[in-house]
């Protein structure tokens, strides 16, 4: 799969709705050319009959599987990424304070620029449009610079144990930023949700397949798209950490920024 694939389906990912429509659409077609291909067959014989209903079994088994595997993986990523700014909020506010152990005017300059990471880290956090990201991270490692060569020429001038605590309260800040952008980055693979959709469009055809031909069978194709099309959008929609409805507020960072600013 080349980057610009990969690029359109993380695309896609990030659109729940979208995903859920397109899976819709594509289960539906399914069932339906299932259920077009089983008007078409022989009647099955009872052998035949019971090692099929056993494949359908089988097969919307492991679908479930699946599904209930993935809805765990975008749950525990979901706890990572609030796990991680509350980490980041923390050792923002931490170096804050410890700022005060420094002469004043470093210790003035070292609160500015951490009021404006903090910002920053803010604007991270809830920025949906892919431009403005692009900004956010480009004015982040600015302050970054700022910041480590701000403690930096502190303790260069004078190494004690207090600028060494300073010191080691900025490298906390500096990684907390890298771990949040791990979190965000780590992602269930498209080859994940490849599958997931493939074993689902190959259930809802066998399902076609065997439902009877009565208007009240057929009307029963529609249950398993829809369900099968609303676990795909809560899963991306908590999967996704932009997109969607259920994101995560930076709760921590703002009640740092509140403090900083009473």
């Amino acid at each position: 799969m080349t980057t610009a694939q990969v690029e359109f389906l993380m695309g896609v990912l990030d659109r729940p709705l979208l995903l859920a429509v397109g899976a819709l659409v594509a289960l539906l077609a399914s069932g339906w050319l299932g259920h077009v291909a089983g008007r078409r067959r022989r009647q099955l014989a009872e052998s035949e009959r019971q090692d099929f209903d056993m494949v359908v079994g089988a097969t919307l088994t492991l679908l479930g599987l699946i599904i209930g595997f993935s809805f765990s993986m975008a749950l525990s990523r979901y706890e990572q990424r609030k796990s991680y700014e509350e980490a980041e909020a923390n050792a923002i506010g931490t170096e804050y304070l410890r700022a005060d152990l420094l002469p004043e005017a470093d210790a003035a300059k070292v609160k500015t620029v951490l009021r404006s990471y903090l910002q920053a880290r803010i604007d991270f956090h809830t920025a949906r449009d892919g431009t403005q990201l692009s900004a956010i991270d480009a004015k982040t490692s600015q302050l970054q610079s700022e910041l480590w060569s701000a403690v930096r020429k502190v303790t260069a001038a004078d190494r004690n144990p207090i600028t060494a605590l300073v010191a080691t309260g900025m490298n906390d800040v500096l990684n907390a930023q890298g771990y949040t952008q791990a979190a965000w980055w780590n992602r269930i693979p498209p080859s994940v949700w490849a599958l997931m959709v493939a074993l689902a469009m190959c259930s809802t055809f066998l399902v076609g397949y065997n439902a009877k031909h009565t208007r009240r069978e057929r009307g029963l194709l529609l249950v398993l798209p829809i369900v099968l099309s609303i676990s795909f959008y809560l899963i991306a929609d908590i999967e996704s950490p932009r997109g969607g409805f259920i994101r995560i507020v930076p709760q921590n960072l703002l009640a740092v920024a509140e403090s900083m600013r009473s």
